[in-house]
C-alpha cells in the first residue's frame, strides 16, 4: 500500500511511513505539517491529505479484496490462480469485474435457460464450431423446452451473460466508454415549459472525458429533477464492432446467432452497466472539483482581512421593515440596538441621519458595516450624505448566511434576548471585525461561495469544508480567553465537548493564565494538550511565549537561546538585534531540527503574528446604483463574491452580480479562475454587456 502512494506522489519512503504512523497516533493534518516538519520532511497540509485519502482508498480495495476472497473460498471457486490475480489487481473496477463470474445472482433469463439444462448447448454456440447449430438445438426440446427456437434463445440468454461477465472484454470496452463516450441530452418533451431553466441542454452532446465539472452537475440536475433525458455511451456501431472482433471466430451459421447475442448483451447487459459504472466516475470526479472551488473560496472568505481595533456601527439594511442598527465595541461585543427607517415607505431620512450621527459620536464609532443584500445601497448612500464630527468610513459587507446565523442555535445562545434581526445586524458586524471568528459558527455551506453544492456528495463537502475551516482557524490562532465555542472546536485536537469544557472552566475559574491551565480543563488529557497547545494564544499572561506559535513542548530552546545571550524571555521576544545573533545550529536535537527552528526564529522575532492582510478599505462607484445606470464599455471598481469552474462574479453595487467569463480573465487560456481572482478580491471591471430581462451581466477583467 505506500509503495503505491509513493509511486502516485513521489515522495520519500520515510515522508509517507512517518505520515501515516502520525495519523494513526491521532495527529491532526495541520499539527503535523506545522509541529513534526522533521518526521514529515516538511510536507505541506495538503501533502498529508493526499497521503491520508490515497491510503483509505487503498484501504477501501484491501477491504474489498479479502471480503472477495472469503466469498469466493466460501462457494468452492476459490484456486491458487484466481487468488493471485485478485491480490495483483489495482483498480476496483477491475477487480469487480474478475469476481463478476462468481458472485452471487438473483435470477436471470440466463440463470432460467440453464435450470433447464442449456448450458451445454450454449458453449457450443459460443465455440462456433458445429456446422448446423439449429439441428444441435433441437437435441434440447423437452417438456420445459417447447422447440428448438426457445431452446436457441435459452443458449443465447447464457451466452451474453457469459460475455458480460467476460473481465477482459469488460476492460476493453470500458476503455472505449471512458475514450469515446459521449453524454447526451434531451429535453422531456410534457416538461418543456417547466424546464425553461436548462433550455440549453434541451439538445445536447459532448464528450464525457472533457465535459467540465459544473457543465455536468447541471445536466445531472436536470435529469434529477425529471426535465433531461441523459445516456452516456460511445457509438454503438463501434462498441458491437468490437464485441464481434472479440467473440466471432468464423463465418458460420452459427455466427448469425452469436451476432445477435452480441447486440443482445451490449443493449440489455453491458451498456446499461458501464454507462452507470462511468456515470459514476464522472459524477464523482466532477464533485471533486466543485468541492475544490467551494473549498478554495471559503479558504479566501475565511482568511478575509479583519478590521482590527475599530468600534463598529452594524446596519442591516431594510426597506419596510426598516434598517436595524447595532453598535459594536473593539471585540464585536453589543453595546446597543435599534432600528430607522430612513427609506420608503416610512421615508424618515432626516431623523435617521440624525440617529445614525449620534451613535457614532455616543458609542465612538470608527467604522459602518453595511449589509449588502436589499436596499443596501441606498443606505450606504444616505451614510454618505452624513458630516461626522469624527473620522468615519463606510464599508459594505457580504451578508450571505447572515440571516442563517440569525436563526440558529449558536444565535440564540448568545443573543437569548434579542430577535433576528438584531442578531443578524450583529453579525454583520462582526465579519468585518474579524471575518473567521464570525464565519465559523455559520454551516460552511450557507455561507454561498460554492456551485452546485446540494448536488454534490454531501458527505465528501462536509468534510473538505470542516477541514478547510480547521486549516484557516489553526493558521490564524485562536485566543483561549476569548474565543467562541465554534471556534474553538476548530482547533487541533479538539471538538465540542472539550470546546465546552475550555468555556465551563473560563466561566468558573476567569481567563487562562497560561497553557498548563488547560490540563485542569475535564477531560483534558497530554494528547489534546499536545495537538491543540500550539494554536492556541494568552496574551498578558504569566508566560509571554503562550502568545505566539511555539508549542511548549519548545519552550526549553528558546529558555535556552535567552539564557546563552545572557536576557530574559521578555527580553529576547520581538527584539531583532538580539534574535539575530541566535546560530540555530546549536539548539538541534534528534526530534528538533532546522526547520522547526526557523519556525521559532520567525515567531518570536513577531510572536502570534495574524497572516491575513490589514483590510483595505474600498469603495464602489457612487454614480452606478442600479443595473439600468450601467452601459457597455464602462469601466468599473467591483469585489469579487464567488469564484466557479467557468469563472468569477463580481458586485459592482447594483444588486445583480455580474460574470467574468474565464475567457475575460486574462489573455492567456485559464483553465481555473482561481488563479486569477480570488473572493474578496477589489478589481476593476469592464461592463460588455447587460441583459436587463434576464437581470445578467457580463464583465472583463481585459480593460485595454
Amino acid at each position: 500500500m505506500i509503495q503505491k502512494i509513493l509511486k502516485q506522489l513521489n515522495l520519500q519512503l520515510s515522508q509517507v511511513e512517518n505520515t501515516l504512523e502520525l495519523l494513526e497516533g491521532g495527529a491532526t493534518i495541520p499539527f503535523i505539517a506545522r509541529y513534526r516538519k522533521e518526521r514529515t520532511n516538511q510536507l505541506d497540509e495538503v501533502q498529508i491529505k493526499a497521503i491520508r485519502d490515497l491510503h483509505e482508498q487503498f484501504t477501501v480495495l484491501e477491504k474489498r479484496k479479502t471480503s472477495i476472497l472469503e466469498s469466493l473460498e466460501e462457494n468452492g471457486f476459490l484456486n491458487p490462480e484466481l487468488e493471485q490475480k485478485i491480490k495483483q489487481t489495482d483498480n476496483l473496477s477491475e477487480l469487480e469485474d474478475i469476481y463478476l463470474p462468481y458472485k452471487p445472482k438473483r435470477r436471470t433469463r440466463a440463470t432460467i435457460a440453464i435450470e433447464k439444462g442449456l448450458e451445454p448447448l450454449a458453449k457450443i454456440l459460443m465455440a462456433q464450431n458445429h456446422p448446423n447449430i439449429e439441428e444441435v438445438a433441437s437435441r434440447y426440446v423437452k417438456k420445459d423446452v417447447a422447440d428448438k427456437n426457445e431452446a436457441l434463445q435459452g443458449a443465447m440468454d447464457i451466452a451474453a451473460e457469459w460475455m458480460n461477465e467476460n473481465a477482459s472484454i469488460r476492460k476493453r470496452m470500458r476503455r472505449l466508454f471512458e475514450k469515446e463516450a459521449q453524454i447526451t441530452s434531451k429535453v422531456v418533451k410534457t416538461k418543456i415549459e417547466e424546464a425553461q431553466k436548462f433550455e440549453m441542454y434541451f439538445d445536447w452532446a459532448e464528450n464525457i472525458r472533457s465535459i467540465p465539472s459544473h457543465r455536468l452537475l447541471a445536466i445531472l440536475r436536470g435529469q434529477n429533477e425529471g426535465f433531461l433525458k441523459v445516456h452516456i455511451q460511445p457509438e454503438q456501431e463501434k462498441a458491437i464492432e468490437m464485441l464481434e472482433r472479440y467473440f466471432i471466430k468464423s463465418h458460420s451459421a452459427t455466427a448469425e446467432y452469436l451476432s445477435k447475442t452480441i447486440k443482445d448483451c451490449y443493449s440489455r447487459l453491458l451498456k446499461p452497466s458501464l454507462e452507470n459504472e462511468l456515470a459514476k466516475v464522472a459524477k464523482e470526479k466532477a464533485d471533486t472539483q466543485a468541492i475544490e472551488i467551494f473549498a478554495t473560496n471559503l479558504h479566501q472568505l475565511l482568511m478575509g482581512s479583519p478590521m482590527r481595533n475599530k468600534r463598529v456601527l452594524a446596519i442591516d439594511p431594510g426597506f419596510r421593515s426598516g434598517c436595524k442598527l447595532v453598535c459594536l465595541d473593539e471585540s464585536g461585543n453589543l453595546l446597543h440596538n435599534e432600528t430607522i427607517y430612513p427609506h420608503p415607505p416610512q421615508k424618515q431620512s432626516k431623523q435617521s441621519i440624525n440617529k445614525i450621527d449620534q451613535l457614532v459620536d455616543m458609542y465612538k464609532l470608527n467604522v459602518i458595516a453595511i449589509g449588502n443584500g436589499t436596499a443596501g445601497r441606498e443606505t450606504d448612500n444616505l451614510v454618505r450624505r452624513i458630516r461626522f464630527s469624527r473620522s468615519v468610513k463606510s464599508i459594505m459587507v457580504n451578508e450571505n448566511g447572515a440571516s442563517v446565523y440569525s436563526a440558529s442555535v449558536v444565535a440564540r445562545e448568545e443573543f437569548p434576548e434579542y430577535d433576528i434581526t438584531v442578531r443578524g445586524a450583529v453579525s454583520i458586524g462582526r465579519r468585518l471585525i474579524d471575518p473567521l471568528a464570525e464565519l465559523v459558527k455559520i454551516e460552511p455551506k450557507a455561507i454561498g461561495v460554492g456551485q452546485y453544492q446540494h448536488d454534490v456528495d454531501q458527505n465528501l463537502l462536509n468534510k473538505s469544508l470542516d477541514e478547510e475551516v480547521m486549516s484557516c482557524v489553526n493558521a490564524v490562532g485562536v485566543d483561549l480567553n476569548t474565543a467562541s465555542k465554534q471556534l474553538l472546536t476548530y482547533v487541533s485536537g479538539v471538538g465540542p465537548t472539550l470546546a465546552e469544557n475550555i468555556l465551563a472552566y473560563r466561566k468558573e475559574k476567569g481567563s487562562f493564565k497560561n497553557l498548563k491551565e488547560l490540563l485542569k480543563v475535564k477531560r483534558f488529557g497530554d494528547k489534546a494538550f499536545e495537538q491543540s497547545a500550539g494554536f492556541f494564544r494568552i496574551n498578558n499572561g504569566d508566560n509571554p511565549l503562550d502568545a505566539s506559535a511555539v508549542h511548549p513542548e519548545s519552550y526549553a530552546i528558546v529558555k535556552k537561546m535567552a539564557k546563552n545571550l545572557s536576557v530574559s524571555l521578555n527580553q529576547l521576544i520581538g527584539n531583532k538585534l538580539l534574535i539575530d545573533q541566535i546560530n540555530l545550529e546549536n539548539y538541534q536535537t534528534k526530534s528538533i531540527g532546522l526547520a522547526t527552528l526557523k519556525d521559532i526564529k520567525k515567531e518570536i522575532l513577531k510572536p502570534g503574528i495574524d497572516p491575513r492582510e490589514d483590510f483595505k478599505v474600498w469603495e464602489f462607484d457612487p454614480s452606478i446604483k442600479h443595473i439600468e445606470d450601467l452601459k457597455s464599455g464602462m469601466i468599473l471598481p467591483g469585489i469579487v463574491t464567488n469564484i466557479t469552474a467557468f469563472g468569477a462574479f463580481v458586485d459592482v453595487g447594483v444588486h445583480q452580480d455580474g460574470l467574468v467569463h474565464k475567457s475575460q480573465m486574462a489573455k492567456t487560456y485559464v483553465n481555473d479562475p482561481n488563479q486569477f481572482a480570488h473572493l474578496g478580491q477589489k478589481l476593476k471591471v469592464k461592463v460588455l454587456d447587460i441583459d436587463l430581462v434576464r437581470k445578467r451581466i457580463q464583465f472583463s477583467m481585459l480593460l485595454d
